[in-house]
């Protein structure tokens, strides 16, 4: 007599199959660097979906970030564009960009040279400037406040 083997049901098997498929899409891939593949598009909702996809610490840094440029500039127009959030002035253009590299969460300052006192990190574009966050470094909210203010009251960049 053969010796029964357990087979789970087809239909069982095809659940499974979609309910793990619909985990992984619910969790975006992430790029080069750890940076979260989000599609493009408009509103708070796509920001939060990138902010919610960065990687260990990173995501409590983006929580971090979004919050203070909310209450820093009521109203802040948000998008996530080349999986970058943006953050910008209706009609006037975008003044800030986030994104993960491996070890750090860049903060872009489009307009950073003419911010006081300028943003630590060079770019090889002429008027911006960076602040790069490693986990453990403090966030001086106070400082970023400041730059938020001043960025979002400067012409923004047309992207």
């Amino acid at each position: 007599m053969a010796a029964k083997t357990s087979k789970m049901p087809k239909t069982s098997a095809k659940v499974a199959k979609k309910a793990a498929a619909k985990r992984c899409a619910a969790t975006p891939p992430l790029l080069a660097g750890g940076n979260p593949q989000i599609a493009k598009g408009e509103g708070d909702a796509r920001v939060q979906a990138y902010i919610a996809a960065m990687p260990g610490w990173k995501s409590g840094v983006g929580r971090r970030i979004d919050a203070l440029i909310a209450r820093t500039v009521p109203g802040v127009r948000k998008a996530v564009k080349w999986n970058s959030p943006l953050y910008g002035i209706e009609g006037q253009g975008w003044f800030l960009g986030l994104h993960c590299f491996t070890k750090y969460v860049k903060v872009a300052f489009f307009r950073g040279t003419s911010l006081r006192p300028v943003p630590p990190d060079e770019s090889k574009s002429k008027e911006t400037r960076y602040l790069n966050i490693h986990e453990d470094d403090q966030l001086d909210e106070a400082q970023f406040a400041a730059w938020v203010k001043q960025a979002s009251q400067l012409p923004g960049e047309r992207m």
